[in-house]
């Protein structure tokens, strides 16, 4: 299946770009969704040990399935003060 995932606040300034899409296996986890993103998209790698991802609004850990057409984001840790 190939999910389109959302890209917020450094992962979008790093890729340059709004979403992605992403090829995974029938019944891939988020784990299986954060290693193939840095396998595809090197200069996320980085990041991407430390992004929270949601699924349909919902936030996900890595074991967690994720559906067909399922709305996918990728969302950075954030600093301020």
């Amino acid at each position: 299946m190939i999910v389109c995932v959302k890209l917020f606040a450094a992962a979008r300034q790093i890729a340059q770009r709004d979403a992605v899409e992403i090829e995974l296996v029938d019944g891939a986890s988020v784990g299986d969704l954060r290693r193939q993103m840095a396998a595809t998209m090197p200069e996320l790698a980085d990041l991407l040990g430390h992004v929270l991802f949601a699924i349909d609004s919902e936030y996900a850990d890595d074991p967690t399935k994720i559906p067909a057409g399922a709305d996918i984001a990728c969302i950075p840790p954030v600093s301020g003060g």
